[in-house]
This record gives structure tokens, sequence and C-alpha cells, in this order.
């Protein structure tokens, strides 16, 4: 997979650009605040449909326009695409195909992979459990597209299950009285555990695949500490059991989402009253952890600042190698990376880098990229991006 063209219509801080990539390495340099950050996250937002460094669409429209354009042509098997967003904050983003309208804009997720590593990146370390999720979830979409629909369906089952523990609860407790939850919870319940299943099978099926990539890609960054090791916590507990990689199960396996599907309804039902009185679902996969350890111990509180540095690296370059073990290599966006890292990490890095089909580096000045990533050179100021003859 190659990205050939990236075109952007106010978005961010360009009003109109248009990047000409080729195959190998490209690097972006200019002073902070010229928009090379903006560049990059454009590709990761037709590869992903979102960023990864706001929650929101609105930051990315430029400031006095209302809706912002991304366009990426994109080579596969050598089959040319064009995908287009439009970004509409406050309304669903419509998306194209080669000029031709989708039905949804997910519909454009698997045209374009990436994988993006970025100093935000360190809250997968030390960040809350919210961060990790969105990292499973993200990459399960890039591996399966399918798992869009998935996920949005949890989260609006989600969504209308809270609303209805909110009111019961405090139709509950108007009458001062111990009350009954309204028959229309169990038929929620049903709905939550079935959608919930399904994404919780994907990601403990995840987990299982990404442990031994993040344990080897953790080991050639850092080879002088370690071993690091990953596990999925599920807020699930009945019918609990620990595989032999520390992953979290329900007998019938990880990947048996009927056995995961009976769990879910099982907590739900003990948990009953705790949800009534709280007014929200205390079990399911938004309440799941992905717990990283390095030398035995959690890596958020006791891994230095360079150690997380390289676990969350080490988590990146993983994803990258899954999906390419897939058939599918993926671009690889480093992200003004290489001026946070210490001299070793940084030679580590760019040779795992170099191995890459595509490479876009950002830097503030090119000092800053080791000289074995070698490849096209663009200069960006000011709303401009220059290639350097």
């Amino acid at each position: 997979m190659e990205l050939r063209d990236l075109e952007l219509s106010d978005f961010r801080s360009y009003e109109q650009v248009a990047v000409a990539l080729e195959p190998g390495v490209s690097v972006f340099v200019g002073p902070n605040g010229q928009g090379k950050t903006n560049l990059v996250e454009a590709v990761g937002y037709v590869a992903n449909h979102a960023s990864h460094r706001v929650a929101s669409d609105a930051p990315l429209v430029r400031s006095g326009t209302d809706r912002a354009v991304v366009r990426a042509r994109v080579v596969r098997d050598e089959r040319s695409t064009l995908v287009e967003l439009e970004i509409v904050p406050g309304r669903s983003n419509r998306a194209r195909l080669n000029r031709s309208p989708l039905p949804r804009a997910r519909d454009a997720l698997g045209v374009l992979t990436a994988v993006v590593f970025a100093p935000e990146d360190l809250a997968l370390v030390k960040g809350d459990p919210g961060e990790r999720r969105r990292f499973l979830d993200e990459l399960l979409v890039a591996r399966a597209p399918r798992m869009a629909g998935v996920r949005q369906d949890y989260d609006r089952v989600l969504k209308q299950r809270n609303a209805l523990l909110r009111s019961a609860g405090a139709a509950i407790r108007s009458r001062a009285a111990q009350g009954q939850a309204p028959p229309t919870l169990d038929v929620w319940d049903a709905h939550l555990a079935e959608a919930g299943s399904l994404l919780l099978a994907a990601r403990l099926d995840l987990v299982a695949d990404l442990a031994p990539l993040v344990a080897k890609a953790y080991a050639e960054l850092a080879p002088e500490s370690g071993p690091v090791t990953l596990a999925y916590r599920s807020s699930v507990e009945a019918t609990q059991g620990e595989t032999s990689d520390g992953i979290t199960a329900l007998e019938g396996g990880p990947s048996d989402a009927e056995a995961l599907a009976l769990g879910l309804r099982e907590a739900m039902t003990r948990l009953r009253r705790s949800e009534l009185e709280r007014g929200v679902s205390l079990v399911g996969p938004h309440r799941d952890e992905l717990v990283l350890e390095l030398g035995g111990l959690p890596a958020k509180g006791y891994a230095s600042h360079g150690e997380s540095w390289s676990y969350a690296l080490a988590l990146r370059l993983a994803a990258h190698d899954l999906l390419a073990g897939d058939g599918t290599e993926p671009v690889l966006v480093l992200d003004d990376v290489f001026a946070e890292l210490d001299t070793e990490r940084r030679a580590q890095l760019a040779a795992r880098a170099a191995r890459a089909d595509q490479v876009l580096v950002t830097a503030a000045v090119t000092e800053d990229v080791p000289s074995v990533l070698s490849g096209a050179r663009f200069v960006v100021s000011f709303g401009r991006v220059d290639r350097v003859p």
C-alpha cells in the first residue's frame, strides 16, 4: 500500500495544499507551529476517521469555514483509489471513492491503513484506561473495517441503556421504596450483552496476537529493560479464568462470543441494584482495561519516562507489524518523535522504520532525523509545503 497524493482544503491551518508522495521515506521539516503535524494528522484521519490529537472534529476545520475536505490517492496492488472525506462538525461526515458518494463515511475505512506514532501516545502508557481501549478499537477497525459498525452498535446500545438506568433509578428513589426495574431493562441487557460480546471477543483475540509483537518490539528498542507483557482485564467476573498469557477469558475460550455474552448478562444481573443507584452501566467493554506491565510491575506509575516512551513506541510498532502480517503493510507515520529519544533509542527506531515500505516523518530540524532515514525532504512553512530538490 502506498499513499501517493494528499490534498487538504480548509483542514486545520491549511486553506489549500497538495503534496505528492512516493514509496520510501518522506521527511517534513519546519519550525513548530508551521503545520507539519497537521499534514500527518490528515493521513491518520483518512485511515481511522479520527484524530490522534483531539476527540472532536471541530478543531480540524479551519477557522472561519464550516467544513474541511481531505483527499488521498492510495495505490494497492497497482490499483489507484481516490478517497475523499468531508468533515462537517456537528453532522455526519461524507465520503467518496473515486468521486462516487458512499452511503456512510465508515464505508471508506480500509482504503488507507496507517499507523501513527506521536507525542500524544505517551498517554497509552501513562493515561487513563480509555486511551488504551481506543488504541485497541482503532486497531480492530484497521484490521477489519466491519468492526466500526460493531463499535457504533455497542456505543448506541450503551447510551440508551444508561438513559434507561438513570430514569428508572430516579423513579425508584422518588418513591422512597425498593421498586422494581422496568421490564424493558432486560431487553437492553440482552442488546448490550450481544453487542458487547462481539467487541470483547475481538479485543481478546487482538491482544493475544499483539502481545508477542509488543514484547519483541520493546526488546529491540530497549534491550536493557523489560520484559513487557500485555493482559486484558475484563469487567466480567462470572466464570472468569486466565489464559497462559494472562489474558482474561471465559469458559469456551477468548473468542467464544456466546460464553462472553452469557458472562455479561450474569454480571449485569448481579450489579442491577448498583447500576440503578448510579445510573450507569458498570459492566462491559467500556469498563475494561488493557494492562501494560514492565518487569512484572504496572508500567503506569513504575516505568521511567524513557521506558514509557519505548513502551508506547512498541505498541505502535507492534500494530504496524500485525497489520503487515495480515497482508497489507500500512503507512508508518512518526510525528515529532526523534527529538524526544536518546541516541540509542533513536537509532533503534530509525532502523525499524527504515524497513517499512512507506514512512512519513516530521521534525523541527533535519538533524533530529537519523541519516538512515534518507529519502524525499519537504520544508513546511507558513502554510506551504515545498519539496527540497
